[in-house]
């Protein structure tokens, strides 16, 4: 299996995010909500996801997997 530096880094940063709240779910999705509402105010653009998702089109569509 590759190893991904990146990857491996999110993930602790989650993993240390998560302990700080104890893995309370409830904790670490109020604390995303606080975080996200100061970016906003402090002018930080957010994007809506969209009301309608894409139809898929796998004939375009490539993954980092695509060449191997």
């Amino acid at each position: 299996m590759m190893k991904d530096e990146i990857v491996d880094e999110v993930r602790a940063i989650r993993e240390a995010h998560a302990a700080r709240f104890n893995y309370n779910l409830r904790a670490i999705y109020e604390d995303l909500k606080k975080s996200e509402s100061e970016r906003i105010a402090d002018g930080h653009p957010f994007v809506s996801p969209p009301t309608v998702l894409p139809a898929p089109n796998s004939t375009l569509q490539r993954n980092r997997f695509a060449h191997r």
